[in-house]
C-alpha cells in the first residue's frame, strides 16, 4: 500500500500520535487544521527576536530527556535564514548533558513562552554543537550581558507549531513594569507643574 506523503506535521504526529489522536475523536480536527511549516516566517522571526528566553529538550541515545533553560536579552536567540536559529553557548555549572546528548543524538525542541502577550511556539528539529568557529561565535554573542561564550550551538527547524494561550499565566517583565511606571510618573509630574503655573499665573491666579 503507497504510503502518503510526509507532511511537515509528522515529525511531531507520529503514528502512535495519530492512532491516539484518532481514539480520542481529534484526527480529523487536526487534519482540518492549516499545514505545519518547515520554514522560518517574517511573523515567527519577529517572536524570536523579542524573546529573552527558551527551553532546550534534547535527549540520549537510550532516550532520556533532558530540559535546559536559555536567557538574554531580546535577539540573543539569532534566526541564521529560513531554516536555522542559533545561540551562542556560554560557560556554566559544567555539567555538558545537552552537548553530550547531542553526540549521540541530534534531534532537539525548543520551547518559547511569551507570558506577557500568553504566546508560545513550539519548534522541533536537530541542533548541533559548532565549536572553533570565531567568527559564527562573534555573530551569535550579544552585545550585552551573558559571559564567555565557548561555543555554538545551531537549530535546524523541521516543523513549527503555535498554541493557543489557554492556562499560560500572564507575567509582565519587570524591567517594562519599572518603564511604564516611570513614565506615569513623568506624565504625572507633568501635569502637576500645568497645573501649579495654571493656579499662580492664569485664570485661577487667587485674588488678594
Amino acid at each position: 500500500m503507497r504510503q502518503p506523503p510526509r507532511t511537515p506535521s509528522d515529525v511531531a504526529f507520529s503514528p502512535a500520535v495519530k492512532a491516539a489522536q484518532a481514539a480520542r475523536g481529534s484526527r480529523d480536527f487536526q487534519d482540518g487544521l492549516p499545514p505545519w511549516s518547515d520554514r522560518v516566517t517574517p511573523r515567527l522571526a519577529q517572536f524570536i527576536g523579542a524573546q529573552t528566553s527558551f527551553f532546550l529538550g534534547t535527549a540520549s541515545a537510550a532516550g532520556q530527556p533532558y530540559i535546559q533553560h536559555r536567557g538574554g536579552p531580546p535577539g540573543f536567540l539569532h534566526v541564521l535564514d529560513a531554516r536555522r536559529l542559533g545561540f551562542a553557548d556560554f560557560a556554566g555549572n559544567r555539567q555538558y548533558i545537552t552537548i553530550g546528548n547531542l553526540s549521540e543524538n541530534p534531534r532537539a525542541f525548543i520551547f518559547l513562552i511569551d507570558y506577557a502577550y500568553r504566546r508560545r511556539i513550539k519548534l522541533w528539529g536537530t541542533a548541533q554543537v559548532v565549536e572553533g568557529d570565531g567568527a559564527l561565535l562573534d555573530a551569535l554573542r550579544p552585545e550585552e550581558g551573558g559571559g564567555r561564550a565557548e561555543r555554538a550551538i545551531v537549530f535546524t527547524v523541521e516543523t513549527w507549531n503555535a498554541n493557543c494561550p489557554q492556562h499560560i499565566p500572564q507575567l509582565i517583565d519587570a524591567g517594562l513594569v519599572a518603564a511604564a511606571i516611570a513614565e506615569r510618573d513623568a506624565r504625572i509630574a507633568e501635569l502637576e507643574a500645568r497645573i501649579a503655573r495654571l493656579t499662580t499665573d492664569g485664570p485661577f491666579r487667587p485674588v488678594p
